[in-house]
């Protein structure tokens, strides 16, 4: 069984990425943490797919929230900088993202994808992998799934509130509701 990274530092990374005017820049967990802020990584299969551009869209269309939670969203996959490039550039009619407001990182290297255990080495592509890390660097909240099955962005907010309210929360806890007593 692979072992778990929460609880644990997260392994550090810097990365090319397309940046949401579509200039390419290094972007990198530190420079995150250093701006104390929260990380939302999720990892992707590949461009030009079809489940891919729901979840990724998604995501995009709700970053206010997740900026309102001092959290910072990197989307990631072994796709080149360049291939990520040309999928913005193309219209959602066409399975294309359009304008997306965060970075998509490229692994092309495939080493963050096999640091955060999402790499599936014979195909060289990422399984679909969300990683919610605290402004000090510590992985709060690690899953990983199939590629046949995209995130809910209401699931990805539920959590990360409830990881900073820093209390227990019960099973389907709902922003506004109790926490437990510790």
């Amino acid at each position: 069984m692979a072992e778990s990274l929460v609880g644990k530092q997260a392994p550090h990374f810097t990365m090319e990425a397309v940046m949401p005017d579509t200039s390419f820049e290094k972007i990198s967990l530190a420079s995150i943490i250093k701006k104390q802020k929260w990380t939302v990584l999720f990892f992707y299969p590949m461009d030009f797919t079809t489940v891919c551009p729901t979840e990724i869209i998604s995501i995009s269309d709700n970053i206010d929230e997740l900026k309102d939670l001092e959290a910072e969203v990197i989307g990631v996959s072994t796709d080149t900088v360049h291939t990520h490039k040309a999928w913005r550039d193309t219209p959602r009619e066409y399975n294309g993202l359009g304008e997306i407001t965060y970075p998509l990182a490229a692994d092309t290297n495939h080493k963050v994808s096999k640091d955060y255990g999402v790499l599936v080495e014979e195909e060289g592509i990422a399984l679909r992998g969300l990683f919610i890390i605290s402004p000090d660097g510590e992985m709060m909240y690690a899953v990983v799934h199939h590629h046949n099955v995209g995130r809910d962005i209401d699931e990805i907010l539920r959590v990360l509130l409830a990881l900073q309210t820093g209390r227990p929360c019960p099973a389907n806890w709902k922003p506004g509701q109790d926490t437990l007593a510790e």
